[in-house]
């Protein structure tokens, strides 16, 4: 009787998904069903995504632990190159996927915005065809009140030998990535990557020490009701800006929602609709973001998922970076609002063409 009645209890239990919850896809897998192939380059891919989870895996360690760890939080009193003041996670992090990297044999060069030139693997570079461009901490300045923070990284195939050591064949537009995702590190750890076939996302199982799917083929409404922006910068802005700010503010179903991490705003954007923006300042129009290490990534994701990424007047994935550590405005979500926000950049520039303004 009470077998029996064991026996029903542990049926019921696995029909209501208990035990085991969809098909516990993980990321190396998902890669290769993606690419319909076990060649040896899908196997290179899923090996490289792989690598990008356990770096994921080996920060959000750390992070859960930052607050009881001695020395792990703050300041470490250098500036980047960026001129931005460097925090004691943003090294941890660029260290775990130089590490995590330097034992793949497929990666010759990885290439961040805390390093001033690409960090070479010569071990790798022999055989190595790929290269990784990351931001390895996103929204860093969070960390000390506990918010939520990301990692960005792209994947380029290497086109010559780089003899020079120049990575000049790194400054091709957004469309010659092979890949491109984030980690947000948040209540859940959660990876989200493309590589072409659509945008699918993953969540950290801490027992099983996998990235398990989440949701495939993710696709952002064609419009949303989210402004993402840092509205403190207001009056340092180009008029035009200011004129969409006015208009969001003036008409109902708009919702201003930002963290100050670029990975999290875009997120929420990507499940919700509607519009992240970081454009330039009348005394800075290059703006903040760097070109390599965020804006194409996220543009190459957005794009998979049906949305748009533009500088205002160009699509993103079309500008070829001059440098390395180019920045570059960006606007970025659902393609309604997206346009939006580009039809104000428009009206304004063909009024002072036609004297109307002041």
């Amino acid at each position: 009787m009470v077998i029996a009645s064991v026996g029903s209890n542990f049926s019921d239990a696995i029909d209501q998904g208990y035990y085991l919850d969809r098909d516990c896809t993980t990321l190396s897998r998902h890669v290769l069903q993606q690419l319909h192939s076990f060649s040896p380059d899908a196997q290179d891919i899923s090996a490289l995504m792989n690598r990008i989870g356990l770096a994921g895996k080996l920060i959000a360690r750390r992070l859960s632990q930052a607050g009881l760890v001695d020395d792990a939080l703050g300041f470490t009193g250098v500036v980047n190159v960026q001129g931005e003041s460097v925090q004691k996670m943003d090294v941890y992090a660029n260290s775990v996927f130089i590490s995590v990297f330097k034992q793949s044999g497929l990666v010759c060069r990885l290439a961040s915005e805390e390093m001033e030139n690409p960090f070479y693997i010569p071990e790798n570079c022999p055989i190595g065809r790929y290269t990784l461009l990351y931001d390895p901490l996103d929204g860093s300045s969070n960390l000390d009140t506990n918010l939520n923070v990301g990692s960005i990284f792209a994947i380029r195939q290497q086109e010559g030998n780089d003899e020079d050591g120049a990575a000049t064949d790194l400054l091709q537009n957004g469309h010659k990535q092979i890949g491109a995702g984030y980690i947000l590190y948040g209540p859940s750890t959660m990876l989200v990557y493309s590589i072409g076939t659509g945008v699918h996302s993953f969540i950290l199982d801490p027992s099983l020490g996998e990235f398990i799917l989440a949701k495939e083929n993710i696709s952002i409404p064609q419009h949303g009701p989210i402004y993402s922006v840092n509205e403190g910068n207001f009056w340092q802005w180009d008029e035009s800006i200011r004129d969409y700010i006015r208009y969001v503010h003036r008409h109902e179903g708009y919702t201003a929602r930002y963290s100050g991490a670029l990975v999290g705003d875009v997120h929420r954007i990507l499940y919700q609709g509607g519009v992240f923006l970081y454009p330039g300042t009348v005394k800075k129009p290059e703006g903040k973001l760097r070109l390599l290490y965020e804006s194409a990534p996220m543009a190459f994701l957005m794009e998979q998922a049906g949305g748009r990424a533009s500088t205002g007047t160009q699509e993103i994935l079309d500008v070829v970076p001059e440098k390395l550590h180019q920045r570059t405005p960006l606007i970025i979500g659902s393609k309604e609002d997206v346009a939006l926000v580009e039809s104000f950049i428009q009206d304004r520039k063909r009024r002072e063409q036609e004297g109307g303004l002041e």
